[in-house]
């Protein structure tokens, strides 16, 4: 199973990044192979629109089951949605912090978006 986790760094003790769409990067991390990689979002970052839908694709093309963000937009919502991918909801420090949340079970699916379209 593959998580996806929003953050401006490259690896596990970078920050989580509080946005989806806008989000500078996503660290994809493999929960069976205990693997992760990092894409890079910086076309979406100043996007004048689409940035939510195109990072939801983006995440669903790396093959991500899950995701761990601080808010999704609706736009993004339901892309993520259509695509099988849960969504969770974290106000970790870190990608580590939000991963060993997940792990534990202390993070909650999200069943709405919690943040209106084009949010910063």
């Amino acid at each position: 199973m593959k998580l996806a986790f929003t953050t401006s760094g490259n690896g596990l003790d970078a920050p989580l990044d509080r946005r989806f769409g806008r989000a500078a990067k996503f660290l994809i991390y493999d929960l069976d192979s205990e693997t992760f990689e990092v894409m890079d979002n910086k076309v979406n970052v100043n996007a004048p629109q689409g940035a939510g839908i195109q990072s939801a694709q983006a995440v669903s093309g790396m093959g991500a089951n899950a995701l761990v963000t601080g808010h999704c937009g609706p736009k993004a919502f339901q892309v993520l949605k259509a695509a099988g991918i849960s969504i969770f909801t974290s106000a970790a420090a870190t990608v580590a912090e939000a991963l060993e949340d997940y792990r534990a079970g202390r993070l909650m699916e999200v069943h709405a978006p919690d943040v209106e379209g084009h949010w910063v």
